[in-house]
């Protein structure tokens, strides 16, 4: 698929899956990108052995409808009002129709595409627009898709927002109640909240983490045959339904638990607090400020401060030229402090 993903039109490039409609793996990838650097003279397939190229021109119905399939079929969104923010991607025509089919008032809004305005101040990397509509609307609920719509955040009536934390709790308590969760806990990442691993606890489930990135939760729940992951940013991996993130499909199965409960967003959605986390992304030019000694020194120095009641993790962005500092304590005041004094040794080394 050609995409933009959560950022802006001019990161557009082209994403692969297999045949099993899962994203390639490392070892694929990086496969491919030897024989490229080869320069390819070698093994190319003849033109009549490509394939061939197949106009499906129901796609979006056919979409719809899959989607509407995975909602309980006793259940209706009658007198809900919805904000829905497609970030003028991927699922701007889709996620409103659904939404209305099933019964919900809609909101629309990032549902003029121009080409260049994908993820530009809407959708689930900018979802202040959206609360800002649920509350200017007394909307109940409200969703932000990102460009490619396998992202998704959401928000209570009140505009506060519902992360993918909030999202894999949510959905891990119902499921469990329903005795359709597997692996006996979901599949979370290192940036996961210790919040969400305690609130599992309560529930007698599980947290295990997975490096950042959708494929290593996919690899992670395939490993311990789980069929809930996904990332505090809102990508939301239910394979029961599907083999990649569908942030349309995990806003649904939200909704459903909203539907049967018949309570408010905030009471019913915000099922543990989150445990004071800070990020911090520092862009850099060249190099790896994180093998410098003082970045390492000070990482060290804040790991020792917070000691076994938070954590640190310091990593590279896997799409842009950005470090990402992340601390978690008891502390409020201590995590800045500490994601401050790292982010600027990285500073000091990156200019």
């Amino acid at each position: 698929m050609i995409t933009a993903s959560h950022n802006p039109y001019g990161d557009n490039g082209i994403k692969f899956f297999g045949p099993d409609g899962q994203k390639l793996s490392d070892a694929v990838e990086t496969e491919i990108e030897a024989l490229m650097d080869a320069g390819l003279q070698a093994g190319l397939a003849q033109g009549n052995a490509i394939g061939r190229a197949k106009r499906v021109d129901d796609s979006q119905a056919r979409y719809i409808e899959f989607a509407k399939r995975t909602f309980p079929p006793n259940l209706r969104l009658d007198g809900m009002r919805i904000v829905i923010d497609c970030a003028h991607g991927a699922a701007y025509k889709v996620a409103p129709e659904v939404l209305w089919e099933l019964g919900a008032d809609i909101v629309p809004m990032g549902v003029r595409p121009d080409g260049l305005n994908i993820n530009q101040d809407c959708g689930s990397t900018a979802p202040n627009a959206m609360s800002a509509k649920v509350r200017e609307v007394r909307a109940d609920f409200g969703i932000a898709l990102d460009g490619d719509a396998d992202r998704v955040v959401m928000a209570d009536e009140n505009g506060h927002i519902i992360d993918g934390d909030q999202i894999l709790a949510l959905i891990a308590k119902s499921w469990s109640r329903q005795e359709t969760l597997k692996g006996g806990g979901v599949v979370g990442t290192v940036m996961s909240n210790a919040g969400l691993d305690r609130y599992l606890k309560t529930l007698n489930l599980k947290l295990a983490r997975a490096a950042v990135g959708d494929r290593y939760v996919l690899e992670e729940m395939a490993k311990g045959g789980f069929n809930v992951g996904g990332e505090q940013s809102g990508h939301i991996i239910l394979s029961d339904f599907s083999t990649t993130g569908d942030g349309l499909i995990a806003a649904l199965q939200v909704l459903a638990v909203l539907a049967q409960e018949g309570r408010a967003v905030s009471e019913a959605a915000h099922l543990f607090e989150p445990m004071p986390q800070v990020l911090e992304n520092v862009r850099f030019k060249k190099g790896s400020p994180l093998e410098d000694a003082k970045v390492k020194s000070s990482i060290d120095a804040a790991k020792a401060k917070l000691g076994d009641s938070g954590r640190v993790l310091v990593r590279k962005s896997g799409t842009e030229p950005l470090i990402r500092v992340m601390a978690e304590g008891e502390d409020e005041k201590t995590v800045r402090a500490v994601v401050r004094a790292i982010a600027g040794a990285i500073e000091e080394v990156a200019a």
